[in-house]
């Protein structure tokens, strides 16, 4: 259940691919584990996910020896803590637009001293049986990482980078280009000048930063990975399903 690999990779700046959980179904997550993602994050933003869905879902990922993130549905208390408690090896957190978002994560995010995660005794803590061993684990493994999806996380970024207990960011790119007034517009120029913004700052800083390549194109993937990027997020499980089909429709004749 308690995943090191990813938190060493961060460290690292190593290159891991994952994907989006939206569909709140067991069976989705044993057939995209088949397809080799490094971990895979369920999200709780954009979907209605239920709170004891999402620890199934964490179980199922975690049993198939893939790190389970979540996106949170927002930078709250709550929130978090439902998360972690349920077993999450790490949350990704949306709309971290300045130095004080940043730091309120990561506070609801780690115990004391470090922060201020209130104790609960659930699955993550094998139900107050391991709780020390949790303890230990979540100071060391845990992951959290800071979504940049508005001009104003962009820039304050080097300050959001700079705070202690994040682990990476992840660029939203229909968010950013929509705080810029034009959502899903990736091509204008505000849009690719704000994602300069973001490589400079992270690779003058050697931070690791991520992408959400939403698209199921392989191509997109790879020119992202050229550009530094390595925590790449590779589209959701939706997508996949409904591009396929739609591809392989396209073969059929039609009366």
């Amino acid at each position: 259940m308690k995943n090191k690999n990813l938190k060493k990779a961060l460290k690292n700046n190593s290159l891991t691919v994952g994907s989006w959980i939206t569909i709140g179904h067991p069976s989705v997550v044993e057939i995209l584990s088949n397809a080799g993602f490094d971990w895979l994050t369920i999200d709780m933003e954009h979907n209605s996910i239920d709170p004891s869905m999402m620890q199934t879902l964490i179980s199922t990922i975690q049993s198939k020896d893939i790190a389970a993130l979540v996106r949170v549905s927002k930078n709250e208390e709550v929130a978090i803590k439902h998360a972690l408690d349920a077993g999450a090896d790490g949350i990704i957190i949306p709309m971290i637009n300045n130095e004080n978002d940043a730091k309120k994560a990561v506070e609801y995010a780690k115990y004391p001293p470090n922060g201020k995660r209130g104790v609960g005794l659930s699955r993550a803590q094998n139900y107050g049986v391991s709780f020390n061993e949790y303890k230990e684990w979540a100071k060391e493994s845990l992951v959290v990482i800071a979504q940049i999806e508005h001009i104003e996380g962009v820039k304050n970024l080097d300050k959001i980078i700079s705070t202690k207990g994040i682990d990476a960011i992840i660029v939203g790119p229909y968010d950013l280009s929509g705080s810029l007034g034009f959502p899903g517009e990736f091509d204008r120029e505000d849009v690719k000048k704000a994602l300069v913004k973001v490589k400079e700052t992270c690779l003058n800083a050697n931070f690791p930063m991520g992408y959400h390549v939403v698209a199921p194109n392989a191509e997109l993937v790879n020119s992202i990975i050229s550009e530094g990027y390595s925590f790449i997020a590779f589209s959701t499980d939706f997508y996949f399903m409904g591009d396929t089909a739609n591809k392989l429709m396209q073969l059929i004749p039609k009366k």
